[in-house]
């Protein structure tokens, strides 16, 4: 498909991350390249029911035969959860539209990621785009990470070229230099490194990695062993003491490719090895060992980048972790000159970054622009992304 030079499209981008707890929602103007403007966040929580279904089934799935085996309760949640998009779509883009007198032109539906195996290239997404067309009647673009692997691609970091976006925007206005480097902490850790600033259709030096657990462990220790979901500002993990010899035991039965050239899962990783400990000296090992693989991650980046400044923007949910902050930064003790700023000083909003990012893949997807790079996901070429579906 033929780029069209500067069309503006007005596109709600939604995300449901590895927490499983609600759906982030985002209205944005963008051409697909350097021009965006965001004008709506919204975050909608899921009822408990559909969110014990989600992480029950979620569960369940370890195998591609468990795919096939949990095929109808996949059928039932399937459409569940697209009808809970469904209603937040409506809402959101008749208040836009009312408001503004202008139509969204654009839905990105990225779904709810119920398996992810990128080394069998297979990646499963919750949510029925078509039936998300007819209902909204709105053009959608779904499915965005079977292209990426089709083509070699480890299916994931996606946002990568989106965070580029970001990047030359707070560079505009804050003039803070680059490289840029973004920590984006969800129920995975991932990193994006932007080296150097190039022209308007070029996507400069992007590297990208996945490089460790994020909330993923915290969340199910807490869940486990409270009646809470998440730890709250990373409180319980500051009343409790690290257990050293689990600590460290953990980190030398951990292997991950020294070159983060894989994507990963929540399912790559498990608390079983803090097994025994209380809920506090639990949550104070298992946010150690987290802060360490993530810190291990960064200094692979500061590797590839031998410039005195190391600038990183955190975003995601857990920038809201103080104590895994001040974990990260204590095993950074190599690098004084570090800095760890939330996104929230460059005035972006971290919440809505991926529900924002997948608006912004839509419109790229419409208009045949690539959304994953040899460098971010590993595949072979750069790829187009999601399927595109109008079906009203």
């Amino acid at each position: 498909k033929k780029i069209r030079m500067g069309k503006i499209y007005t596109a709600l981008g939604l995300m449901s991350g590895t927490s499983m707890d609600g759906v982030d929602a985002s209205i944005i103007k963008s051409d697909g390249a350097d021009k965006f403007f965001s004008f709506f966040n919204e975050y909608s929580k899921f009822d408990k029911d559909l969110h014990e279904k989600l992480i029950n089934l979620r569960d369940k799935i370890s195998t591609k035969a468990d795919l096939k085996k949990y095929s109808a309760e996949l059928k039932v949640l399937d459409r569940e959860l697209t009808i809970f998009h469904i209603k937040i779509i409506n809402k959101i883009s008749e208040k836009y539209e009312r408001s503004t007198g202008e139509n969204v032109d654009l839905i990105g539906f990225h779904g709810q990621t119920i398996f992810h195996d990128s080394k069998n290239k297979i990646t499963k997404q919750l949510g029925d785009g078509k039936l998300l067309s007819q209902l909204t009647k709105k053009q959608v673009v779904y499915d965005f990470r079977q292209n990426d692997l089709k083509n070699g691609g480890q299916g994931a970091p996606l946002t990568p070229i989106f965070h580029n976006n970001i990047a030359n925007k707070i560079n505009k206005k804050f003039n803070i230099g680059f490289p840029i480097n973004f920590l984006n902490i969800g129920g995975i850790a991932n990193v994006t490194s932007i080296i150097e600033k190039k022209n308007l259709w070029d996507t400069g030096k992007i590297y990208a990695y996945d490089i460790s657990p994020g909330n993923c462990l915290i969340d199910e220790w807490i869940r486990n062993n409270s009646k809470k979901k998440y730890d709250n500002e990373g409180s319980i993990a500051r009343s409790g003491k690290r257990d050293e010899l689990i600590f460290n035991q953990a980190l030398e039965n951990f292997i991950i490719d020294p070159h983060y050239e894989k994507s990963l899962d929540t399912k790559d990783f498990d608390i079983f090895f803090a097994k025994g400990l209380s809920l506090e000296n639990g949550a104070t090992t298992i946010t150690d060992y987290t802060a360490k693989l993530i810190s291990d991650g960064m200094n692979y980046v500061h590797c590839n980048d031998k410039t005195s400044m190391h600038r990183w923007l955190v975003c995601g949910g857990g920038r809201k972790n103080k104590y895994l902050l001040e974990s990260i930064k204590k095993s950074q003790n190599n690098f004084t000159d570090l800095k760890l700023d939330l996104i929230e000083k460059y005035e972006i909003d971290g919440d809505f970054i991926e529900s924002q990012a997948f608006a912004y893949l839509a419109i790229r997807s419409y208009e045949g622009m690539p959304i994953s790079f040899p460098t971010t996901t590993r595949c072979k070429k750069p790829s187009t992304g999601g399927i595109i579906v109008k079906n009203f």
